[in-house]
């Protein structure tokens, strides 16, 4: 009989056994599609939000032909692909006063084209003032198209009508028909309809035609000298070259000896040989783009996770299927068949219930990739260019569904092959002693998994990587059945429902051990996922230079306008009326020494003072990651001692933030005790009675030396400050002054903007001029932009010449994409629990009707179903946690890797790489999911007896 002849056979009947048991056949079919659905919606999104090449030149330039800008620096050469270009005279002198290029003098001849050029302004808001930018841009062009598209609405027409992003609106509480005048200069404008750039949904931006506003502006201003003049960027053009011809290379070069720098769409795409291109032929290559290989190990390491996932889930299904057709297969026996058949029979079902679920899981992959196509392009920030579908990938995945789901069934198979008919026949399951090898063989394998995926790591392979991950959960997978062995020795001092369901697991290690690998599995990756995000979180705050400290708001006013500081006290309670504050305000003042470079600086250096806190010499004054020498030093660190030296007062001096209005080097503020517990947050009596005693205090101990701090000061004057040089007439003054100082502990040397906080009456005894310059507050959270355009609208009703910055803290996108993953993980955590115990279950059943039998009563039955499940998850996620940490410090390593070399090549580059745990994620797998796991088996497990037929 031919081979195919037998496993034809095989496959009639796992069909007609599929079709038999619909239920177990669709959890089978579901077991295996839930990850391919994953993987066919990660790549199908992944390859559509990707752009190509062509997608990002309709992005910049619409249905344009090119995009023309304005060098600024005279005559060019440039690549074709506009990314790099060079002056033709590098020692030739830029004119700065030079007028504008005619730009349209250089398009090609029979070309059109439309302007692109943004102004900044300050618009009312429905609830306030926001500033944005505006962008006098022919949007209702046909050439638009494709940078810019309309959502809903009207374009604008005319010199009265804007257009919006919908971010705008929802920022500022403005819908289509509303009003919003350009406070500039008073215009007021109505905004007719909805747009988007594609490439960048986030943006928040104004439309308006060309000569609607910055005109208008500029009019304004010539006549009325309150109004300030538009700062308009360099306007930018659109071209579309002659039909049927474009923007050749020698268009391109003709327009290069102007000064301006082109990127055609054609020249990009079919670029010149470099024999006629003279910057190339210079040696200068365009820039490489290697964000593309960034991903390979994660993404590496998760399809392989995945496949294992796949195998791991659907594996409980088909052992369990196979023994309850153990009867089925017994008869096969009688008939003829050998071990042989057996096997082909279950691995048939494997095939049969592997091919539907891997078509299934592709199918529904496609059609949730574009019913979510929307929430994906808002979470991605930019729409798809097309929903992009790789044919051969997609069939790879299904391949990759299918052959998984045969692995799952070849476990199931050799186990049924070696039944004996009439163990089959008479329902006996038979005594088979736990393989003493299994165990051993499982942690040399868990060790050499580990050992390979780290070795990866550290060596930036992304297949070890992937491969160690998988080997490691091997090992431990062949690991459970002696750890489930070992968990019934835990229930001797436990009531009887938790005992029995610990013995019960260990008796029945063969339909346990399954449904804990499935669990497993599921939690592996996402444990996986979120460590990875989770350290990446970690990684970003570290990185980030914040501007405040967080929990605070600033409110400044204007130091080229000393007039303003008289209406503080209505910004104060503008700001206090209109921001989440809480407590009082803490006053600050600016100091300076001479004629305030503020307003009376110029050209000339010696027209107004200085202010400089001296840094005393010595080499450990001075942070060692820059000047010479830094290179070397980097190439001997670890990247806990470059963080640390990166958080060091040294490297830290250098940094401010220009909030305070301070001094050059400095960093000086003067204030009292209240910035102290505000903003710096010192609680420390002995600061507070030292500013009031006159003491400054230091808060970068790198400035200090022997208790004392340094100030230098050069007092020159300006004629124009006709006050101050009656006052002091004659040649400047240098001053050095030594302060006794409270020096604060290191930690504090971080805050941002202020290095010294010196007593009012200080600097007036060292000769130095103040003035008020804002508050400092602490706020409940960060200001909302509702909150904050509302305070610059009271701000600006009160008088104006102030404004408040908040800090808004690292990019919080990382926390929702956790809690997402969390609650994705719980569910599938939760599901691959249920539907594991719930087939556990089905195999036990007749070891609970004689539970029943001997008098159990009801509520003993829905414990013990509620224990066991409990078991089953919590040996599982525990499990999983320690599988899924193997590939996250793994990749971690990678990244250390890539860091490392980084800093190596630019030592003030961050190389600090944590491993940090998502706790939250944790506790929740750890201890809600089997929680709520056991709570819903118990309340569905039925309490009554089912009849049920005898066998025979």
């Amino acid at each position: 009989m031919s081979v195919f002849t037998g496993w034809r056979a095989a496959l009639r009947i796992a069909r007609r056994d599929a079709m038999r048991f619909k239920g177990r056949s669709a959890l089978v079919v579901a077991m295996i599609a839930v990850p391919v659905v994953g993987v066919t919606a990660l790549d199908v999104t992944y390859n559509s939000v990707s752009p190509t090449t062509a997608e990002q030149l309709t992005a910049e330039m619409g249905a344009a032909d090119a995009f023309f800008s304005d060098a600024e620096i005279g005559p060019i050469e440039q690549l074709p692909t506009g990314d790099q270009y060079e002056q033709v005279d590098e020692n030739a002198p830029l004119d700065e006063n030079a007028p504008p290029i005619d730009m349209s003098t250089t398009f090609p001849k029979g070309s059109r084209a439309i302007s692109i050029q943004s102004v900044p302004a300050s618009i009312t808001t429905e609830y306030g003032i926001a500033d944005t930018d505006i962008n006098e841009f022919r949007t209702s062009d046909e050439l638009a198209r494709g940078r810019i598209e309309l959502v809903r609405g009207e374009f604008p027409h005319g010199k009265n009508e804007l257009a919006a992003t919908e971010p705008f609106l929802k920022s500022t509480g403005l819908h289509v028909g509303s009003e919003t005048t350009v406070r500039n200069f008073g215009m007021k404008y109505r905004i007719t309809g909805v747009v988007e750039e594609p490439d960048s949904l986030n943006t928040k931006a104004l439309y308006a035609d060309p000569g609607a506003v910055i005109a208008p502006w500029q009019a304004r201003a010539d006549h009325d000298k309150k109004v300030l003049p538009p700062n308009a960027r360099t306007k930018d053009w659109l071209v579309k070259g002659p039909e049927g011809v474009g923007v050749t290379w020698p268009d391109v070069m003709a327009a290069n000896k102007s000064g301006v720098v082109v990127t055609s769409r054609q020249l990009v795409l079919d670029p010149p040989p470099d024999s006629e291109v003279p910057l190339a032929r210079k040696g200068v290559e365009p820039y490489e783009n290697s964000s593309e290989g960034e991903a390979n190990a994660p993404l590496i390491t998760v399809i392989a996770m995945a496949v294992l996932e796949i195998v791991l889930l659907a594996g409980p299904a088909f052992a369990v299927g196979a023994r309850r057709s153990r009867r089925q297969l017994g008869l096969l026996g009688t008939c003829g068949g050998d071990r042989r058949h057996v096997r082909a029979v279950v691995l048939g079902g494997g095939l049969v219930l592997g091919s539907i679920g891997a078509v299934t899981g592709v199918v529904v992959g496609l059609v949730a990739t574009t019913v979510f196509r929307p929430m994906i392009e808002s979470w991605a920030g930019r729409r798809f260019g097309s929903l992009t579908l790789d044919p051969m990938e997609m069939l790879l995945i299904a391949v990759i569904g299918l052959v998984t789901g045969l692995l799952a069934a070849f476990a199931p198979a050799i186990v049924a092959s070696r039944q004996s008919v009439l163990e089959s026949l008479t329902g006996r399951r038979g005594v088979r002693r736990s393989s003493r090898v299994m165990p051993v063989l499982g942690s040399c394998v868990l060790a050499i998994g580990c050992a390979v995926a780290i070795y990866g790591g550290t060596s930036g392979n992304s297949s070890l990587v992937a491969g160690g991950s998988v080997t490691a959960e091997l090992g431990l997978l062949a690991c459970i059945p002696v750890i489930v062995g070992f968990l019934g020795r835990l229930g001797r001092g436990l009531p009887l429902s938790p005992r029995l369901a610990l013995r019960d697991a260990a008796r029945n290690r063969g339909r346990t051990a399954p449904a804990v690998a499935a669990v497993m599995a599921a939690v592996a990756g996402s444990v996986a996922i979120a460590t990875y995000m989770s350290s990446a979180k970690a990684e970003s705050e570290f990185d980030y230079s914040p501007t405040l400290t967080q929990g605070t708001v600033v409110l400044s006013v204007s130091s080229f306008d000393t007039e303003k500081a008289i209406q503080l006290p209505q910004a104060r309670a503008a700001v206090e009326r209109s921001m989440p504050v809480t407590g009082g305000h803490a006053d600050f003042r600016r100091v300076w020494a001479g004629s305030d470079c503020d307003v009376y600086y110029n050209d000339d250096e010696k027209s107004c003072g200085s202010l400089e806190l001296v840094r005393p010499p010595g080499k450990e004054r001075v942070c060692p990651l820059t000047g010479q020498g830094a290179k070397q030093l980097a190439a001997r660190l670890s990247s806990d001692e470059h963080r640390k030296l990166m958080r060091s007062p040294a490297c830290l001096a250098g940094e401010a933030s220009g909030v305070f209005n301070t001094g050059e080097n400095g960093s000086i503020v003067v204030a009292d005790k209240d910035v102290l517990s505000t903003y710096v947050k010192l609680d420390d009596p002995a600061a507070a009675e030292a500013l009031a005693a006159g003491t400054p205090v230091l808060l970068n101990e790198v400035f200090a030396k022997d208790g004392e701090a340094t100030i230098k000061a050069a007092h020159r004057y300006s004629k124009e400050d006709k006050k101050n040089w009656k006052l002091h007439p004659g040649k400047a003054r240098t001053t050095t002054d030594k302060l006794k100082v409270y020096v604060a502990p290191a930690k504090y040397a971080a805050t941002p903007g202020i290095n010294m906080i010196l007593p009012r009456q200080t600097a007036e005894r060292l000769g130095l001029h103040t003035a008020e310059s804002g508050s400092v507050y602490s706020v409940a959270h960060t200001p909302t932009d509702a909150e904050q355009q509302q305070a610059f609208g009271a701000i600006e009703q009160a008088g104006g010449g102030a404004w408040v910055q908040s800090e808004s803290g690292p990019d919080g996108r990382v926390d929702a994409m956790l809690l997402i993953l969390t609650l994705f993980a719980g569910m599938v955590t939760l599901g691959a629990a249920a539907i594991t115990t719930g087939l556990a279950k089905a195999d036990a059943e007749a070891d609970l009707n004689t539970l029943s039998a001997v008098g159990a009563p009801p509520s003993v039955r829905r414990k013990l179903s509620g224990f066991q499940c409990v078991v089953v998850a919590l040996t599982g996620v525990v499990l999983g946690t320690l599988a899924g940490l193997v590939p996250a410090v793994a990749l971690r390593l990678v990244d250390l890797r890539l860091a490392l070399q980084e800093m190596r090549l630019e030592p003030t580059e961050s190389a600090y790489t944590p491993i940090e745990l998502p706790w939250a994620t944790l506790a929740l797998l750890v201890v809600g999911v089997p929680l709520l796991a056991g709570l819903l088996a118990a309340a569905l497990t039925r309490s009554r007896l089912a009849l049920a037929r005898r066998a025979g």
